[in-house]
């Protein structure tokens, strides 16, 4: 389903709740809470069969081999089709990612924990075996090994600091290529099916903590876009990472949607200002502000950074070019402290539906 398609589908789904007038007066918020719980429920689960899709694509697709690995002439259409196939999971997760991450922490992190993660509680003696379906799994083990052709000098130099580091490459042999689709892949289809079983059961969740998830995913495009300064950004081996973060755009839009109904109906009778209906308002133009600047940035790939860039202390020279602008925006546009932000503004709404208001971590 495309974003366009979802977003229709949403919008649709509002217009049809805040025009029905009298009937929505009526409503309790035990019952805008359960339209939520079903319309979240309807919304990721065809996410998450979209991943658990083409998880088996990208296995099904990957090459057996007699007696070589891979070959980048022979197996050209195979590794073409994968990377459709990955880029096709990495979408459906990132739309996933706010609401999912908070419920099913150990399908997130079996799914999609970077390589440093993984090393961090592997230790010294890291993963020897790429292909395995041990230790380093999910969506990025198989893109390091995918996008290994093509992975900036920059990222392996920063790999290669890492404890436990091994450098990736494509199966050179017919075991290595056997086990990265039979048992690496194989672990990726297993992780993803498994999480969308355990979503299609979760018919009462907890939807404090989903919303919670799109706050604080919201809170971490500013994250999302500082690592790539320090080559430590999320897809960095296929260099997809802008690709990521306006597909978590976009997976919050949609979500954050199933929330509006109710909390227009939060309409006070002393300040208008701080009611659903403004804040409401103020989230929808900062979203719609935040879809502007990364459609405005060109290609999958975090605009390069600066040599000379440094988060905590950035020059005017370096905040000007294209990396400057958009982690400035970011900042700007998600930073919790600062009045108006989208964080601020969803948590000005958390606050009004009875959630939990989100906190940075000191």
């Amino acid at each position: 389903m495309s974003r366009w398609t979802r977003l229709a589908t949403m919008l649709l789904i509002v217009t049809t709740a805040c025009s029905s007038g009298s009937k929505n007066a009526e409503k309790t918020d035990g019952d805008y809470r359960q339209e939520v719980v079903s319309g979240m429920h309807a919304l990721l689960l065809n996410d998450l069969a979209d991943l658990a899709t083409a998880a088996r694509n990208l296995q099904t697709a990957a090459p057996e081999t007699e007696g070589r690995g891979w070959s980048v002439t022979e197996d050209a259409s195979a590794i073409t089709v994968m990377k459709t196939a990955w880029v096709s999971a990495r979408a459906a997760y990132e739309r996933a990612e706010g609401a999912i991450a908070p419920l099913f922490p150990d399908f997130d992190a079996a799914i999609d924990a970077r390589y440093d993660d993984f090393l961090a509680v592997l230790g010294p003696s890291g993963d020897a075996d790429l292909f395995d379906g041990s230790g380093v799994t999910g969506m990025h083990a198989v893109e390091r090994i995918l996008y290994s052709d093509v992975t900036p000098e920059r990222v392996v130099e920063f790999e290669a600091t890492l404890p436990g580091y091994v450098t990736a490459h494509f199966p050179s042999a017919e075991a290595e290529a056997d086990a990265f689709k039979n048992q690496l892949c194989d672990r990726f289809v297993t992780d993803t099916q498994a999480l969308y079983n355990a979503w299609q059961l979760a018919t009462n969740y907890d939807l404090p903590a989903t919303y919670g998830g799109l706050i604080a995913l919201m809170n971490e495009q500013r994250e999302k876009v500082d690592k790539a300064s320090t080559d430590e950004e999320e897809s960095r081996y296929a260099q997809h990472t802008m690709h990521d973060i306006r597909d978590n755009l976009a997976g919050t839009e949609a979500a954050y949607a199933l929330f509006r109904p109710w909390l227009r109906s939060k309409v006070s009778a002393t300040d208008a200002a701080q009611d659903g209906p403004a804040v409401d308002d103020a989230i929808q133009s900062g979203l719609e502000g935040l879809s502007t600047l990364y459609t405005s940035v060109s290609g999958d790939a975090i605009p390069e950074t600066p040599a000379t860039w440094s988060s905590e202390t950035p020059t005017a020279a370096d905040l000007a070019t294209p990396f400057g602008i958009l982690y400035s925006s970011v900042r700007d546009a998600v930073d919790p402290n600062i009045p108006g932000s989208i964080v601020s503004q969803m948590n000005n709404a958390a606050r009004l539906l009875g959630f939990p208001q989100f906190a940075e971590e000191p």
